[in-house]
């Protein structure tokens, strides 16, 4: 082997070799334990960035561990192509957002190849391509027979000059994020999916999974929001009709002053009609955001309708108000407000002057006034008539009962999550298969004529989309009377191509959605990516492994069954990111170290699910490390002593000791990088045995077949990380077994250790060390610690008090 490490050459060498060997490619094997490691795929947005490295050595590295444990590995690639970003650069540089993903894609995979991560590219898919999409087509068209699929009026975000709906996260201080026009509500008919139906079984298959990090199921739970309640009518009247609400805290029923109503509300609308001022602050209301964010931190208004509503227990007739914070998409449109228990009612009361009755009062004399903010706790209920006295628990179920019996009010289970409206105005996504037809309604698109295909021949100006008046996408013959009719103009949601591309991979070639392949790859083994995907992404794809279950196309019951969120990547405590400025280009670092170091840094800077701070004299030192490396195995391969055999029985106390750390070694990072995921301690304890065999100066046949068996090792278990090299090295070594299926194994006998080192401390100080046998007694040991040289120095003219054994450990002297 040649005497200096040259990274570029050798990575070039080595991944043509990969290539032609197809090594990576994955087949179906029953007499194999498959294993199935996903990285979430990227957004083809023309650069990786340090987070796309980490994210997908991560997944590298596991992948080529479990490929050596002789599993059958499976490990894709592909791109979540479809987006608003592309349309935006479409816009930007005067290019087809399908030109713009395609050139990107053709870099990123370079970039990919040229980092050596052993992807499965006959798998490669990209979810703009028809042949990917029509199966999601086709999938939707099934959940609409099943009336899984649903199309509702629902309020969104809508710039009045682009005329096109925003996300929330396009609506900036209540304006268009392009334009900076005032944003509206506006009511749109969309396509939803119905998550609502399935959000039982999604909160409870989390017990079920041991295999994902508990903050993340907690965020799940959390979003779907199980909540036990009661449901209650407060009657308006006869023509106007009643307004009904839910709460989870009934026990503070007789303590509502007041209800408020989203301005869409029936109720809001009537009084509108009756009133200009009302009618003002319903406008108003339309420019307010919709997301759940900016209804908490916005100023809480709102106007009195001049309705009122009869309070179901007392009779009472209730304010109804009209009230920003309220949302029509949220439940009922209706609250029922509890000033003195609930902190935003309380601000409203304080605001508008409305009445504030405290009900609820604590149950231990603990602070419970209201007179600078709401009492929220539970306690026991006064001023509450025939509840008087009842704990919080006990009025929850008296009231239901009373309620119950009287027709008013029925206990019921809500969930927090809403069904999932997956229209998009937007071009640059998949086609929903839908026509409108005059006569005969809403017509699903026959099967035989999918994919709709997205046009291609479009000019995006940043306003409607082009499909809505692209005459040869836009018209269609009805397909049951074969009249005239007009295509569906939204396209999908593109959460909608994430939540199925990991099952697609099994399946790549199939002539259908998904085929038996499918049901022998899911659950992905092990999937990683960032925690920002905690919540939408894995939701919706665990919601569609079920839909896909229940249709016959899986057997599993979740898609992932190991999750691994990885942290961030950070420069001077910052976020690394285009739009701050402090990025690193890994093409560069690629160019002057190798792929080899960039791997190797970024996964000794930090355990995986933690953030990692960029660190450039750390790359450098991943790079001197990988020289000593290449420079310990070849000075013993120029030596040429090779084939020299072991004799066990036959070796001296360091040649023991480095057996020992070898064996131990072979544990450690197995256990490291298997079950752990820390490939940091696994490079760290890799570190120190080469340091240790740097030092290891014995000659002869057992000290050369030690230093042959010591360096295979960590080339063995360094190769998941750093492949590049160690496949050289392994080589070098004159190794002919395929380095990708071979992992070593501890030999339990050299760990058994003849002598072990105690340190001896006086007065809790480090004075000296001694080894002693394994099998020494407390009495011989105390012997040769008292008998230390520096440790006698240390005790001369001083009295021993005390001595303690502590053992294998050290002894400690008291004086």
């Amino acid at each position: 082997m040649q005497e200096n490490y040259k990274p570029l050459e050798i990575e070039a060498e080595v991944q043509a070799q990969w290539e032609k060997s197809g090594i990576f490619q994955a087949s179906d094997d029953e007499s194999k334990e498959k294993y199935f490691c996903l990285s979430m795929f990227p957004y083809p947005s023309g650069r990786l960035h340090m987070g796309h490295v980490r994210n997908y050595t991560i997944g590298d590295v596991i992948s080529r561990y479990q490929r050596m444990q002789g599993k059958n590995v499976m490990q894709p690639m592909g791109w979540d192509a479809f987006g608003l970003p592309a349309e935006n650069a479409a816009m930007k540089h005067n290019v087809h957002p399908a030109t713009w993903t395609y050139e990107n894609i053709d870099y990123m995979r370079n970039q990919l190849k040229e980092l050596g991560f052993g992807y499965d590219w006959s798998r490669e898919l990209a979810t703009c391509d028809p042949s990917y999409y029509r199966w999601e087509q086709w999938f939707f068209l099934q959940l609409l027979e099943k009336d899984l699929v649903y199309k509702k009026t629902s309020a969104v975000n809508w710039c009045p000059n682009d005329q096109t709906v925003l996300a929330n996260e396009q609506v900036i201080d209540g304006c268009c994020w392009r334009c900076d026009t005032a944003v509206e509500k506006k009511d749109i008919s969309q396509w939803f999916l119905r998550i609502t139906a399935y959000a039982d079984e999604l909160l409870t298959s989390l017990d079920k999974m041991p295999g994902w990090p508990e903050q993340v199921k907690t965020m799940q739970a959390n979003w779907i929001g199980r909540s036990e309640g009661l449901e209650m009518t407060f009657a308006v009247d006869d023509e106007l009709g009643d307004v009904e609400i839910y709460t989870t805290r009934p026990d503070t029923l007789m303590g509502v002053t007041y209800l408020a109503v989203a301005a869409e509300h029936p109720l809001a609308l009537q009084a509108a009609k009756e009133s200009v001022e009302i009618n003002a602050f319903l406008t108003e209301c339309r420019h307010t955001e919709t997301s759940e964010a900016a209804l908490e931190t916005m100023e809480k208004k709102g106007i009195n309708s001049g309705f009122k509503a009869k309070h179901p227990v007392t009779g009472e007739l209730i304010p109804v108000w009209i009230a920003n914070f309220v949302l029509m998409s949220y439940g009922t449109g209706a609250v029922m407000s509890v000033p003195a228990h609930d902190q935003r009612d309380y601000e409203f009361a304080l605001k508008y002057g409305i009445n504030i009755k405290q009900v609820i009062y604590s149950a231990n004399d603990s602070d419970d006034s209201i007179a600078e903010h709401a009492f929220t706790d539970k306690g026991i209920l006064r001023n509450s008539a025939e509840f008087d006295g009842l704990s919080s628990a006990e009025a929850v179920n008296a009231i239901a009962e009373k309620l119950e019996r009287e027709g008013t009010g029925q206990r019921k289970i809500n969930f927090r999550l809403h069904d999932w409206g997956v229209s998009r105005q937007r071009y640059w996504g998949a086609p929903i298969p839908i026509i409108y037809c005059d006569v005969c309604g809403t017509v699903p698109v026959p099967e035989t004529d999918l994919p709709v295909e997205l046009p291609k021949d479009v000019v995006l100006d940043g306003s409607n989309s082009p499909l809505v008046t692209h005459e040869a996408f836009l018209h269609a013959d009805c397909p049951k009377c074969g009249k005239l009719a007009k295509r569906e103009t939204d396209t999908f949601d593109t959460f909608m191509e994430s939540s199925w591309y990991f099952a697609r991979y099994a399946s790549s070639k199939a002539d259908s959605m998904l085929d038996a392949s499918a049901k022998y790859w899911l659950p992905v083994d092990q999937y990683i990516g960032g925690i920002e995907h905690a919540i939408l992404h894995l939701l919706y794809a665990r919601f569609f492994t079920k839909l896909m279950r229940d249709e016959g196309l899986l057997v599993c019951d979740e898609p992932f069954n190991n999750l691994l969120t990885q942290g961030m990547v950070l420069m001077d405590g910052t976020k690394m990111s285009k739009s701050k400025g402090n990025t690193v280009d890994p093409q560069h670092l690629i160019a002057e170290y190798g792929a080899d170091t960039v791997r190797l840094f970024i996964m000794f800077a930090a355990p995986p699910e933690q953030s990692l701070e960029w660190s450039d004299s750390g790359v450098e030192g991943g790079f001197r490390f990988l020289k000593r490396l290449w420079r310990q195995v070849h000075l013993h391969v120029d030596a040429g002593e090779f084939g020299s055999i072991l004799d066990k029985q036959n070796l001296t106390g360091t040649e023991k000791e480095l057996r020992r750390q070898v064996h131990y070694a072979i544990e450690k990072v197995t256990d490291d990088i298997g079950r752990r995921h820390h490939f940091n301690t696994a490079i760290a304890t890799n570190m120190e045995l080469l340091n240790t065999l740097s030092r290891f100066n014995d000659q002869g046949g057992n000290a050369t077949a030690i230093r042959q068996e010591a360096l295979e090792t960590i080339v063995l278990m360094l190769y998941p990380i750093v492949p590049h090299i160690c496949q050289e090295l392994w080589k070098g070594l004159g190794k002919t077994e395929d380095i990708n299926r071979t992992w070593p194994v501890a030999d339990k006998s050299a760990l058994v250790q003849d002598e072990l080192q105690m340190i001896v401390q006086i007065n809790g100080k480090l004075r000296g060390k001694i080894m002693v046998a394994s099998t020494a007694s407390k009495k011989e040991i105390e012997v040769l610690a008292l008998a230390e040289q520096n440790v006698m120095r240390f005790l001369e003219g001083k009295t021993v008090k005390k001595l303690i054994v502590v053992p294998k450990k050290l002894v400690s002297i008291v004086v």
